[in-house]
């Protein structure tokens, strides 16, 4: 089996100010009695690099496309020094007790990230509860976390982190949702002369309709040309295929603008998976993408 693009359309966000002037981008989409609640990464517009602060914001659908967003962020800097410059990149686990979200905190002073855990009952209640991954060598600026839950009730953090000058794509794992989590080591080399050949970070895992377990990824050649790829994972969560061509490429953009397709997150719907993915760093999709027999 193999995964396949058959439509694009470019994510509908209602924003008041000052969201509707930022870029937006890691939409985060997941399905929740009934309807889509997203968590997306907002930046200011700016050309100076310290002052392009990124905060999370919150959003609600009907139909996956269309967001209805909140007027302040659900999650913003504040005085710690692990996120006092920036939160980006949320990943939320759905738990009885309401929602862990886990995001990476900046800090622009040590030129530093560390993967946060924030919680709470519900989106505008959430709080720093602490660091899930500290920024340690080898594995620095931890971001872009994915958590599942295996079947035999174990957990699994699939992070990126910086090693050798390279995003690499690392393997933790815990007992239970909210941690600790015991790094195991780099989860999945790069290809030679391949897209993919290096940089690795991790997107969305899910279970697709035929039960076939798949994490979307983003990878990377030596000039930060990323794109969207997939591997199927077995029931350990062990690597058993992967996609020899880029399943999305983003369209060529304008002068100044990345090269860059980053998935965020993916829900099942019936038969297909809508993946929702950034391009250029402030341009937010949706793919609806169909499995296919090799």
């Amino acid at each position: 089996m193999s995964y396949k693009v058959i439509k694009i359309e470019e994510l509908k966000l209602k924003c008041s100010i000052p969201l509707d002037g930022m870029y937006k981008l890691s939409p985060l989409v997941w399905e929740e009695n009934g309807s889509y609640q997203m968590l997306v990464r907002a930046v200011n517009t700016s050309e100076d690099p310290t002052q392009k602060v990124a905060r999370v914001y919150a959003g609600s659908s009907k139909n996956g496309l269309t967001f209805k967003m909140s007027d302040g962020p659900v999650i913003a800097p504040g005085t710690s020094s692990l996120d006092k410059d920036g939160c980006e990149d949320p990943t939320v686990v759905c738990v009885p007790k309401g929602y862990l979200v886990y995001y990476t905190g900046w800090n622009q002073t040590k030129m530093e990230g560390q993967l946060l855990m924030a919680g709470g009952k519900s989106l505008d209640t959430l709080a720093l509860k602490g660091v899930a991954i500290s920024s340690k060598k080898p594995y620095l600026n931890p971001k872009e976390a994915t958590v599942t839950q295996l079947k035999n009730g174990k957990w699994n953090l699939l992070f990126e982190y910086a090693d050798e000058k390279r995003s690499k794509l690392g393997l933790a794992l815990s007992a239970k949702p909210e941690g600790p989590w015991k790094i195991k080591g780099e989860f999945m080399a790069t290809v030679k002369d391949n897209w993919d050949s290096y940089h690795l970070s991790p997107g969305p895992v899910l279970t697709d309709a035929n039960g076939q377990s798949v994490l979307f990824y983003n990878g990377a050649d030596d000039q930060a040309h990323w794109r969207i790829g997939w591997v199927k994972l077995d029931e350990k969560g062990a690597i058993t295929g992967r996609s020899k061509q880029p399943l999305i490429t983003p369209p060529k953009g304008k002068a100044g603008e990345t090269d860059i397709a980053f998935a965020a997150s993916a829900v099942l719907v019936g038969k297909h998976i809508w993946l929702y993915y950034t391009t250029a760093d402030k341009s937010t999709f949706r793919a609806v993408i169909e499995i296919s027999a090799d």
